[in-house]
């Protein structure tokens, strides 16, 4: 088995592609990257113990340039 110690950052073999499945449309997680900024130390996933690079910043860039901005309703 091959696991990954815990210094050890997890890069998805996809060969730098971005899955199409979550640029169709703005997620929950996607929403909240956009409204900070995409500032990591401000992400509600930063505070998991996850040992893979976010993709989320290349995510939010091609959802704006497929589907636009998100409408983002301050309440």
């Amino acid at each position: 088995m091959n696991y990954l110690h815990e210094d050890e950052e997890f890069y998805p073999n996809t060969n730098g592609e971005i899955s199409t499945s979550i640029t169709q449309s703005w997620t929950e997680q996607a929403m909240e990257c956009y409204s900070i900024g995409c500032d990591c130390k401000k992400c509600s996933l930063s505070k998991g113990n996850y040992s893979f690079v976010c993709q989320m910043p290349k995510v939010i860039d091609v959802l704006i340039n497929m589907v636009g901005k998100p409408r983002i309703d301050m309440a």
